[in-house]
């Protein structure tokens, strides 16, 4: 299980939401080889008073948070990270400079969908890579 918050400014993210949803799932769906029919992104727009970043960055500037079960290799995390700054980069000319990511993993047993917990619930997918 996988989920994805980006946070940018409206006046910026909304015009490119579906190009930045793409660029990350192409680069989970890759390291995390997770099926590419698991796509769980939500986006944080914010006003200029409510998105204070620091000097240097620009108005492209993101946030991306990644909520993950436990499980993953330092490599495969690392992977990602990588991926997400090149691809992101390349397909919509963002700066790595502009561009902040956090993994945030949490034990299966801490997940609840489709009526249990995600130690109880069979994945078509695993989170030992």
């Amino acid at each position: 299980m996988s989920q994805v918050k980006i946070y940018g400014l409206k006046t910026t993210l909304s015009s490119i939401r579906k190009e930045v949803s793409d660029a990350i799932h192409h680069c989970v769906v890759a390291a995390l080889q997770l099926p590419p029919d698991k796509r769980f992104h939500r986006f944080i727009l914010l006003d200029e008073e409510d998105f204070i970043y620091p000097e240097g960055r620009t108005e492209n500037y993101l946030i991306i948070e990644l909520l993950m079960m436990s499980g993953r290799s330092m490599e495969t995390k690392k992977k990602l990270i990588h991926l997400l700054f090149q691809e992101i980069s390349q397909r919509l000319g963002i700066s790595t400079t502009d561009i902040e990511i956090c993994i945030l993993e949490s034990p299966a047993h801490h997940w609840g969908f489709r009526g249990q917990t995600g130690d109880e619930t069979a994945l078509n997918y695993s989170v030992d890579v």
